[in-house]
């Protein structure tokens, strides 16, 4: 009968979901990429940690070497092996808080990503409640113009049927 009308807004309709997907899709390497940090925060995290604990043993060492008495050559060369830990830990601790900034601009990017992903699908939403708006709006105006159209029918075949009946009533 009727071909059924296209959507005026199909096009955008499809672009609109296409920007949805990427969101969708950038959201994921964002979320992977913040886990990788993550895990690189663990890790050196793991190794400060470590550097800490053989810094306090060693303190720990050489305060027993101090209650114990030992010689003051041996005591030199402990606390300049303990500045060295020292170093170690410092150095291990700017690791860990680089890293932290690291997770923190990942963080952000998630966070960006995730609400750039619910603009897109409320534009996308919009569209579709338009779309099906305008679908109703159509089917209405459809059926309105079929009805005039039954009604012109009915009217003429009635006007039709009217004539023929005088006609033939009247010869």
């Amino acid at each position: 009968m009727n071909a059924p009308l296209n959507y005026p807004l199909e096009q955008l309709m499809i672009i609109k979901k296409k920007r949805f997907d990427q969101a969708v899709k950038l959201l994921e390497e964002k979320k992977a990429l913040l886990e990788r940090e993550y895990e690189k925060l663990f890790d050196l995290t793991q190794q400060r940690d470590e550097v800490l604990a053989h810094k306090n043993a060693k303190l720990n060492q050489l305060r027993q070497s101090l209650d114990e008495g030992t010689t003051t050559d041996k005591i030199q060369q402990m606390k300049v092996y303990l500045k060295i830990v020292d170093e170690k830990l410092a150095e291990k601790e700017k690791k860990v808080k680089d890293q932290q900034k690291q997770v923190d601009v990942a963080q952000s990017q998630v966070d960006a990503a995730t609400k750039e992903l619910f603009q897109r699908k409320k534009d996308l939403e919009k569209l579709e409640i338009h779309k099906g708006e305008w679908e109703k709006e159509v089917k209405y105006w459809v059926e309105q113009k079929e009805t005039a159209e039954h009604d012109e029918q009915g009217a003429a075949t009635h006007s039709i049927r009217k004539r023929d009946t005088q006609r033939r009533g009247g010869n």
